[in-house]
């Protein structure tokens, strides 16, 4: 990979998670909690697809991949947390 790759898988993982911590309603981690929240949820939102049939192609279906994976992966930490 790199380094342009991994600058912008960044900053979809951060946009990612910043638009799941306002979609979930406080869930919000902070500017590094959100970048590590959106890259896991980047990375298991295209594992979940991938399993499902579906592939990300494009930077929207990069970010929508991201965003879901992340609602998932915020979803599993509260339920762990329970």
């Amino acid at each position: 990979m790199s380094l342009t790759g991994l600058i912008l898988d960044l900053l979809i993982g951060g946009f990612a998670g910043w638009l799941c911590g306002v979609l979930t309603r406080g869930a919000g981690f902070g500017v590094v909690g959100n970048v590590i929240v959106g890259v896991i949820g980047a990375f298991l939102g295209g594992l979940v697809l991938g399993i499902l049939g579906f592939a990300a192609y494009g930077l929207p279906a990069r970010v929508i991949s991201a965003v879901l994976g992340a609602m998932l992966f915020v979803w599993l930490l509260r339920f762990i947390k329970r």
